[in-house]
Formats: C-alpha cells, structure tokens, sequence
C-alpha cells in the first residue's frame, strides 16, 4: 500500500509536469515551419532502485534502461539490472541474486503539442533472469513449535546449501510516462503486471525472489512492480511529422 501511494504521488507530478510543459507557445513566423521531431535512443537509470538500497538493507540493486524511436509512435525498449534481496520470513531465511534483462516495445498514446515529447505509453516486454538462491536457515513447524535445522545439522545433511545458474522467464504489460523537464532531459514512472512463464526451482525449496521479476508466492503467477526513472534523449536525426 506504501509504495502505491509513492508511486501515486510521483504519477501526479509528472502528469502536472505533462500539463504545464505543454502550455501553448508563442508562435513566430519560423514556427509556420511544418513540425518536426526528434528521433534518437533514450537511456537513463532507475532511481527507486538507488533509493530502496540506501534504505533497505536486505536489498541491493539498479537498473539501466533504454529506448529507441523506429517509427512515429512506437519504441523498441531494454531494461537491464542487478539485484539481490534476502527473505526473512517466519521458517525460512533465504537470498536470491542475479541479473536480468527485459525486452520489448512501447507505444506512445499521447499526441504531443508543437515541440514537445512527452509520452503516455503503453508497453509490453519479455524478462529473462539468470540467478543465485541461497538458502540460509530454515526451520519446520511441529505443530506447537519450531523445529530449528541448523542447529541439528544430522537433519540437513541431505538439504542443499545453495543452488547456482537457475533460470525464469516472464511476461509483463507496462503502463506509464515520461515528461521532458530540460533540454533532452526526462522524468518518468512506470508501473508494469507481470506473469511467470517459467522458472527453474532450486533443489529442496522453492523461488522467494527473482531478480528482475521481484517477490514470488504460493497463491499467484502474477506480481507488480514499478519504475522511476531519469534519462537523457541522443537525437540522432529529425522527422517531419
């Protein structure tokens, strides 16, 4: 609920940042031009990432991404990352680590004013996730109590420690937007529903974290995750709209 209501008020503030960049501009006779705009690759960085390391020390981790303009309205768009996250929970203590890459395309919703750039997109990407799982302790439930296998180590002789190179892959729909606020410098924000395709469990246990995808459960395929970024565009050339 916390991170809905963050990612809400950063939402409000870019749509206000929408709203006021595109206030319409005092024409000269140069603007009787037909209009132009610019195509180039996008790229920049995660800050939410950058902030819940410094916060959170279960959790380490960034992200670069990037996008291109192949034509008018649509974009070809990365993400790559790093991260890793230890699990606390009642029985189990466990880390999961590695990177990820998400690939796909967006398509830009919003017709922009003479000038102006800014996106209200809607996307769809394929993830992918090479990572580590490494099981720290865990305990089993009696029924009046918990049963703590480290410190009976004949009843984990046979568990593995920690299982390497696992894979998942994943589909996910990506909402949000991106506001110009300087010369080819951008703020954005993006919320995205994702889905497990498929994913490989590590021995004696199952996957609580996966890098790029984010936390896993028992009860749904689905998990949400959300993005606030900073980038800068490379105009490569112009087109006439």
């Amino acid at each position: 609920m916390k991170q809905l209501r963050t990612y809400l008020f950063f939402t409000s503030i870019l749509i206000s940042g929408i709203i006021y960049s595109q206030e319409e501009p005092n024409l000269t006779e140069r603007d009787t031009l037909p209009p132009s705009e610019k195509y180039g690759l996008r790229f920049g960085v995660d800050i939410a990432r950058f902030i819940r390391t410094a916060v959170n020390d279960d959790y380490s981790g960034f992200e670069i991404n990037a996008d291109y303009r192949v034509y008018k309205n649509y974009y070809i768009a990365a993400e790559i990352g790093n991260e890793s996250l230890v699990r606390d929970e009642t029985n189990i203590n466990v880390e999961g680590s590695g990177s990820y890459v998400r690939l796909g395309i967006d398509y830009n919703t919003y017709k922009n004013w003479y000038g102006m750039q800014n996106s209200i997109f809607a996307g769809l990407r394929y993830g992918f996730s090479n990572f580590d799982q490494k099981l720290n302790s865990y305990s089993i439930f009696t029924g009046t109590d918990f049963f703590d296998l480290d410190n009976n180590p004949d009843n984990f002789r046979n568990q593995a420690r920690e299982s390497t190179g696992l894979t998942a892959g994943w589909i996910e729909l990506v909402l949000g937007l991106k506001v110009e606020l300087f010369k080819n410098i951008y703020l954005g924000a993006s919320v995205s529903l994702r889905r497990i395709v498929n994913e490989q469990d590590p021995a004696g246990f199952e996957n609580l974290f996966i890098p790029g995808f984010g936390k896993t459960n028992d009860f749904s395929e689905f998990n949400v995750g959300y993005t606030y970024t900073v980038s800068y565009l490379i105009p490569f050339y112009k087109k006439k709209r």
